[in-house]
């Protein structure tokens, strides 16, 4: 911090040193630096436009860019609101508001953060199953882009960990809030990430198989008839554990599988084609129900 007298121009000159310009310019230079060092070098342009906003306004405020789909403004403004007045009234409200603005700006890791603050503050809150839901919705993320939409790429062919943990927050809505009206659509949303985790595993089988890797493609085929017994994918791993063993030279093990393979899928085209019939992307595309 700078002092009124290390500021004062001296009309002492140390010895060996010049004597400092007079020129009028110059003083005005430092004056003007001096101000702004002081003044801790702040702008309008870095004020805050919420600065002394009350708490019933900067909730109006953020409600109104919630509503004109402002979702970035809207969820800054519910986290100020919740910052500034965590007692107040609109408190609660604004955390759930702020998770929901900043899921629809994109904002995936400021959304979890929202989210995960309301669901430990609020465990008796009349929205926690909505705050599971919303949690769900936020890790699902099924929005790819135009890229993704482009190359067809859908849940399946994405890292498994992100459709596991929301897996997991629409599992807590089905078992606690039965009777929730976000239930039904966190059963279709669960339904569809164990078909697309059960897809992903039979896309690793599959590219063990054509590398001739056949017993790991046999053991990942294996895990998905073990763990998504009901999922589509399965008529492909049964092909693939089938065409493992085959390859294999296991003739006892290829000739089971097979059978099992015709029992299950009579009308497959896998036998013919070796391919499956093409899929629907569209999460809300419910393979299983």
């Amino acid at each position: 911090m700078f002092s009124a007298d290390s500021l004062r121009l001296s009309n002492q000159t140390p010895a060996g040193l010049r004597q400092p310009s007079r020129h009028p310019l110059l003083l005005l230079g430092l004056l003007v630096c001096a101000s702004l060092l002081i003044g801790g070098c702040s702008s309008d342009g870095n004020k805050d436009e919420t600065d002394g906003w009350s708490e019933t306004k900067l909730y109006s405020e953020a409600t109104e860019k919630l509503n004109d789909n402002d979702f970035a403004k809207c969820g800054s403004y519910f986290e100020k609101l919740e910052a500034r007045f965590p007692f107040g009234p609109y408190s609660q409200q604004a955390q759930i508001n702020a998770a929901y603005c900043y899921w629809k700006a994109s904002e995936q890791a400021q959304a979890l953060v929202a989210v995960d603050r309301f669901i430990k503050l609020h465990q008796g809150s009349p929205s926690l199953d909505y705050a599971y839901y919303l949690k769900g919705l936020i890790t699902f993320n099924d929005d790819l882009g135009f890229l993704g939409k482009f190359t067809g790429q859908d849940l399946s062919e994405r890292d498994p960990k992100a459709a596991r943990e929301a897996f997991e927050s629409f599992k807590v809505v089905v078992d606690r809030f039965p009777n929730s009206k976000y239930a039904p659509d966190a059963l279709d949303r669960m339904r569809y990430i164990v078909n697309s985790l059960a897809e992903a595993d039979v896309i690793v089988a599959r590219y063990y198989y054509q590398r001739g890797a056949y017993l790991a493609s046999a053991n990942r085929a294996q895990l998905v008839l073990k763990d998504y017994d009901r999922a589509p994918a399965v008529e492909e791993a049964l092909y693939i554990l089938y065409k493992s063993y085959e390859k294999l030279g296991m003739k006892d093990l290829s000739d089971d599988a097979l059978r099992v393979f015709k029992l299950n899928f009579p009308d497959s085209q896998m036998l013919a084609t070796g391919q499956r019939a093409k899929k629907e992307r569209s999460w809300w595309q419910i393979w299983n129900k």
